[in-house]
């Protein structure tokens, strides 16, 4: 009965230091890319959401904060200074006055570029020596992950 009791404890420290890697990958790589990104002057927040934009186009407010995983008004704040720094252009929709159409600039998508350049000198660090078999396998552990939180979890 004690061997049970402690396949369980370790069993639960183990997924409790999962979880806890999940987290400081996470956090370790967000803090390189916004260190790559500093001399751009753009975050790592702000690159998702133009990502978004050119990767869904037509994409509403509302659907572009599910998809960034942000509060509708904190995409707003977002699309103010991307427009503001000229990343992106935004104008009323045919039909419909109160829909501001979202385009992607000239200048965004070079920022784009340079950015996906920089996530991939990261990401290689990130997986350097891992087997691709490695990888595969922890894509469907984390996507069972995923599963078992919710349906908020698909961006729904």
């Amino acid at each position: 009965m004690v061997s049970i009791n402690l396949n369980g404890t370790k069993r639960q420290v183990e997924r409790r230091r999962a979880a806890q890697m999940m987290k400081r990958i996470l956090i370790h790589f967000r803090s390189q890319m916004d260190e790559a990104l500093r001399p751009q002057g753009v975050t790592t927040a702000q690159l998702h959401v133009l990502k978004t934009i050119r990767d869904e186009p037509g994409v509403s407010g509302a659907q572009l904060a599910r998809l960034c995983y942000v509060t509708p008004q904190s995409v707003q704040s977002l699309l103010m200074g991307l427009e503001r720094d000229g990343w992106i252009v935004r104008s009323k929709g045919r039909g419909n006055d109160r829909i501001l159409m979202t385009q992607i600039t000239p200048e965004g998508e070079r920022l784009l570029e340079t950015a996906e350049k920089a996530a991939k000198v990261i990401e290689g660090k990130l997986w350097r020596g891992v087997a691709e078999g490695s990888i595969a396998a922890l894509n469907g552990v984390l996507e069972q992950c995923l599963a078992n939180l919710g349906p908020e979890a698909d961006g729904r």
